[in-house]
């Protein structure tokens, strides 16, 4: 229990500094960083080929995301497809095939890192290093800087911001910033830093950080009938750092965190958890100095906070405190090192978040903590992913205040902007994208038990490819193991779902985001609705059960909940 109220003192204790710094970051404040920083970025803005002082508008903004995107998909599923013939292979790794390839390019690209593959043993160190962290510490930074153009269109462009956007015409494309500082900035003053920062503090702690192969030793129990063991190492600390700091997920090993050379002491699984939302707690505390209202930092802080307490509430007493918890079963697939709580902390912290890296195996956990993890990720804005959280949070402010103008007869608008029939329809077919993906490919894939591979046919089971698809959609990474989803069927739609969890989740807030700046901003009156009041966050919450929970509780209660009951049952 210690370790709970750590983790969350330290990630708001350390997330509100961060947070204003994070601010002066992508304001483009002068700093006495400059020296350093500025030499740098220049150089890659000329590489890019942008002025740093020419704005963009949505439509240009969400174009540089998607060519940066595209353009990196093409050299990494390169890399992975050719890394046999290529340097920094001191262990001899084939090629991966291409649907493989495929998968964990679309995975990592999109911030998720599910793996269909064996880190420790099916990529080479110069695709880890260049292929995987190389993307681990961009994309957090891609989507942070979607979410803050999104931010500077809700308030009417970087000009409104900055005082100087009243001579603009309503219906003029409006200055959202330029996408190529934004990235650049946030990941050279900011995620570089802080991983390397994490690195060497989980290189003191043990974690591996060598190019050297790893050493061949003689096992200790001769009854294993195996004569000599590889012991994996490689720069693991360098990867481990920006998986957890970047909501990233996977592992350099399969096991993930709970391997004891990822994750060798009581201080590193302090570090690594408290790394799961530090970032986007900071991202929380960034908004209001980035916008100049204080008041929407404590409605979206203090709403994922209590979203946040609620769903690691309910994690520890199902798994350590309930009443089937005294069973013995239950610690399989957990690592005795941490013990029932760790476990569930960990579960909910990697799925309100999207970084979906585990200490212990979510198939081995009690149905209800497994089903509390599916509800995080299908919310996705608890904290969620860097940016990515924050963005689909906005998402339901947005549907919030819509329905609460319907339901009390006010005018429906944010920020003094009026929300209309244009951005409704933008926000609905979001919502609906959801569950038309995520249930609609887990029909497909249980509708057809050979393309499954699934281990378990009963409740649980219908868990397990519920639950693949829902971290896929949630850009979450995590998984009910036990799935044979190294196949071409979980390889290509795995990453179908990947590409549309990441990509309208972030553009189509962008574009109403852009279709807002050029409105013009109506005066307050008796009839405006507050929306940064603890009454309305209240309000949001609700929406947000209704929009997510509900709709899919018939999957939950064929999944979890009724795998939940089964147990009890056999237990009574």
């Amino acid at each position: 229990m210690i370790e709970i109220f750590l983790v969350f003192a330290l990630a708001i204790g350390l997330g509100w500094p961060l947070g204003l710094y994070l601010a002066r970051v992508m304001r483009g404040d002068r700093s006495r960083l400059d020296v350093l920083f500025a030499p740098i970025e220049r150089a890659i803005y000329r590489a890019v080929g942008t002025d740093p002082a020419r704005g963009m508008s949505w439509r240009g903004y969400a174009l540089a995301f998607a060519l940066s995107n595209a353009v990196l998909a093409v050299l990494v599923w390169a890399l992975f497809m050719t890394q046999a013939w290529l340097p920094l292979n001191p262990d001899g790794v084939s090629n991966l095939r291409w649907d493989t390839a495929l998968h964990t390019m679309v995975s990592f690209l999109t911030n998720t890192n599910q793996q269909h593959y064996a880190g420790q043993a099916q990529l080479s160190y110069l695709s880890q290093m260049v292929g995987i962290v190389g993307l681990q510490v961009v994309t957090p930074m891609m989507g942070l800087a979607i979410v803050v153009a999104t931010l500077r269109g809700l308030f009417g462009g970087r000009q409104a911001l900055a005082g100087s956007g009243a001579a603009m015409r309503e219906g003029e494309p409006r200055d959202l910033g330029n996408y190529w500082v934004d990235v650049t900035r946030a990941t050279l003053r900011f995620m570089i830093p802080l991983c390397l920062l994490w690195a060497a503090l989980l290189t003191w702690q043990g974690v591996p950080s060598t190019l050297q192969s790893g050493a061949t030793v003689s096992p200790l129990d001769r009854s294993a009938e195996l004569e000599q063991q590889k012991i994996p190492v490689g720069p693991v600390a360098a990867m481990v750092a920006a998986k957890q700091l970047g909501t990233n997920g996977g592992g350099w090993y399969g096991p993930n965190s709970a391997v004891p050379l990822e994750n060798p002491t009581p201080l590193s699984n302090l570090l690594e958890a408290l790394a799961l939302i530090l970032i986007p707690v900071a991202v929380t505390f960034m908004v209001g100095p980035l916008t100049g209202r204080r008041k929407l930092t404590a409605l979206v802080f203090g709403s994922m906070l209590l979203m946040s307490l609620l769903s690691t509430g309910l994690s520890v007493w199902s798994e350590a405190y309930s009443s089937g918890s005294a069973d013995a079963a239950l610690m399989e697939g957990k690592e005795t090192r941490f013990g029932a709580e760790g476990s569930a902390l960990w579960s909910a912290l990697t799925t309100q978040s999207s970084n979906g890296s585990v200490n212990a195996m979510h198939d081995s956990l009690a149905p209800l903590t497994g089903g509390v993890a599916m509800v995080n990720m299908l919310i996705n804005a608890i904290w969620g992913g860097i940016g990515c959280g924050l963005q689909q949070f906005l998402v339901y402010l947005l549907l919030s205040v819509f329905l609460a103008g319907l339901m009390t007869g006010r005018t429906p608008e944010l920020f003094g902007r009026k929300i209309e029939a244009p951005e409704v329809r933008l926000l609905a077919l979001l919502i609906l994208l959801q569950p038309m993906v995520v249930l609609g490919f887990s029909a497909v894939a249980m509708a057809f038990p050979s393309l499954t591979g699934n281990s378990n046919p009963g409740f649980h089971g219908i868990g397990q490819v519920f639950y693949e698809y829902t971290s896929a959609f949630a850009n979450n990474g995590s998984g009910f193991e036990g799935l044979g989803d190294a196949t071409y069927w979980w390889n290509l739609s795995c990453a179908a779902v990947l590409a549309l969890g990441r990509y309208p989740a972030l553009i189509v807030p962008l574009a109403v985001a852009g279709l807002l700046a050029r409105k013009r901003v109506a005066p307050q009156t008796g009839g405006t609705l507050h929306a940064e009041t603890p009454t309305f966050a209240l309000t949001l919450i609700a929406v947000i059960a209704i929009l997510t929970v509900l709709q899919f509780m018939p999957a939950l209660v064929l999944g979890p909940i009724a795998d939940h009951l089964t147990l009890a049952s056999k237990v009574l």
